[in-house]
């Protein structure tokens, strides 16, 4: 029964793995995106936005 022990814990893991990965293909894309897109140029412009102005303060 030590063989079972020891498989148990990768089987699981490997599951559980392929669930994130299965989740995270379906959700690519689709009605979300445009969204998603947006949260992330924003949060990119932020962030870009605050270097300009730390840097010209610093000049």
């Amino acid at each position: 029964m030590d063989y079972v022990s020891a498989l148990v814990p990768p089987v699981v893991m490997a599951v559980f793995f392929i669930g994130v990965v299965r989740v995270i293909v379906k959700t690519q894309g689709g009605a979300a995106k445009a969204k998603e897109d947006a949260a992330v140029d924003a949060a990119l412009a932020r962030v870009e936005g605050a270097r300009k102005s730390s840097a010209g303060s610093d000049a």
